[in-house]
């Protein structure tokens, strides 16, 4: 095992087995991230606090929604003045071609850097590579590292990037979408009271979902983006003409068991956009992944008056 920072360790279930290596170490918590369970290989009378992150080396895996419970559990061993050891499986027949596990481990020690030294991601994952040089990120950590940078090292659940990253993975794990959890999709406005800025049918006027919906986009490449189409009267300035939004519950039935479709509004079923599970473009050039867009021209903009005295 390897240290990698004052109070953490770096190493393979191999490591797990010298008891005297921990205890020089004082290595009192063991942080598994792993498919298997390493708890045979850990001596039950040794009294090391454990956490095991179940997961597979796969770029469609998530890392991001452990990564500050993980990190809450390392800091709670060097807060006692302890060490915590973060480990990966090494085969036993073929230790040295067989890498899963790396990618794992890795990316939970980068993201500790990165909340524990205020680091960007980069130079985090530099600082772990000068000490262990084979460690590979595979591209999808490494993405979920670049959003846990953006949201400055804090998993909020209620963050743009958060939700935009979590309907990523449901399209992923649910490639049917007969199954989607129904925490995926927010409240209807229509049926609660709230202060926030609400967007209501232009036609009928019904509430169809609130500010804190809205999932921004980093503006596109305009024209340009559309060059395939060929379309003569499209130009340099193009601007986003559709809300991009999470799910709503009032959606639930149009949305599973289809890829795309058409998003009507609840109480007078006018067209108010569309969606699509792969991704759809928006009108500034962007590719928006999956896609669930109200036109702004079918929606308006309700802000709750203050009561002035």
């Amino acid at each position: 095992m390897l240290l990698v920072d004052p109070g953490l360790y770096i190493g393979t279930a191999a490591d797990l087995n010298d008891s005297q290596a921990l205890t020089n170490a004082a290595v009192t918590h063991i942080l598994s991230v792993d498919s298997v369970d390493p708890a045979p290989q850990i001596p039950a009378d040794a009294g090391f606090h454990r956490k095991w992150i179940q997961v597979y080396d796969e770029v469609t895996s998530d890392l991001l929604s452990h990564m500050d419970d993980c990190f809450l559990f390392i800091q709670r061993a060097m807060e006692r003045g302890q060490a915590a050891i973060v480990h990966w499986y090494e085969s036993e027949v073929n230790r040295f071609a067989l890498k899963a596990g790396r990618s794992r481990s890795a990316t939970i020690v980068t993201a500790y850097l990165m909340k524990r030294h205020q680091l960007g991601f980069s130079e985090a994952y530099q600082r772990l590579k000068n000490v262990k040089q084979d460690v590979q990120v595979n591209s999808g950590f490494e993405e979920q590292l670049h959003l846990y940078e953006a949201m400055n090292c804090e998993v909020d659940t209620s963050s743009p990037f958060y939700k935009q990253y979590r309907l990523t993975k449901i399209t992923e794990k649910y490639p049917e979408l007969q199954q989607v959890p129904r925490e995926l999709f927010a409240a209807d406005p229509a049926k609660s009271s709230s202060s926030e800025v609400s967007y209501r049918c232009r036609k009928c006027r019904r509430a169809l979902f609130r500010g804190s919906s809205i999932l921004t986009h980093q503006v596109g490449d305009g024209a340009s983006a559309f060059g395939h189409k060929k379309s003569s009267n499209l130009t340099g300035d193009v601007q986003c003409t559709s809300y991009f939004i999470e799910p709503v519950q009032w959606m639930e039935q149009s949305l599973l068991g289809v890829m795309d479709g058409q998003l009507l509004c609840p109480k007078c079923s006018s067209k108010l956009g569309s969606f699509n599970w792969c991704g759809d473009q928006c009108s500034c050039g962007r590719w928006v992944t999956p896609a669930f867009q109200l036109h702004r021209n079918r929606v308006d903009e309700i802000r709750q008056l203050l009561n002035w005295k």
